[in-house]
């Protein structure tokens, strides 16, 4: 009887092993997922950062209409290219290895290529926008600043969701992450 009972309580204790190593394998391959994302993540989110100071060193007050254009098309041309260079890392990456992963991964990339369009519609935006006339030109940048404000929170809310939960843990222990932090997007030069 005490065979029984000891071998019941070894097969248990293996069992237990092995569940515990089965954590610790999610938790790494989570690991592993998160520290690819963030180390792809962490040349783009200085780009993105480095656009918005481009934009809020750039005002109308002190600079032409041209040098304001120049510098906005340029800054969201680059965070255009940064939103899709992010979504392209997550997908990437694959399917981080927790509940409902592949939809957190598929809404994350739509989300970060759809924003990565709309920065390019700004571009488009403020390429468009006749510099010869100062009002008209006013004008286009307040259209822009709503429109960038928008963006600006979508932009923040699709990053915010993809670092939740068990991702988000795992992504907050990753340097490359503690260090990438986008700020949120300025309103255009001068609106």
């Amino acid at each position: 009887m005490n065979k029984k009972l000891a071998a019941a309580l070894s097969g248990g204790a293996v069992l237990a092993m092995a569940l515990t190593g089965c954590g610790d394998d999610k938790e790494e391959k989570l690991d592993a997922w998160a520290k690819q994302v963030c180390d792809d993540v962490q040349p783009q989110a200085k780009k993105i950062s480095d656009a918005n100071a481009a934009i809020q060193e750039q005002t109308s007050d002190n600079s032409s209409p041209e040098d304001v254009q120049k510098t906005d098309s340029k800054a969201f041309g680059d965070m255009s290219a940064a939103y899709k260079a992010i979504g392209s890392a997550v997908k990437k990456a694959g399917a981080p290895p927790v509940e409902d992963g592949e939809k957190t991964k598929n809404d994350a990339v739509k989300e970060l290529n759809g924003i990565s369009t709309s920065y390019g519609d700004l571009k488009k935006q403020i390429d468009d926008l006749d510099t010869d006339d100062q009002g008209e030109f006013a004008d286009g940048l307040k259209d822009i600043a709503g429109e960038l404000s928008k963006i600006s929170k979508s932009g923040n809310e699709a990053l915010e969701k993809l670092q939740s939960g068990e991702v988000g843990e795992a992504m907050k222990n990753q340097e490359s992450c503690k260090s990438s932090t986008t700020s949120p997007a300025p309103s255009p030069s001068g609106a």
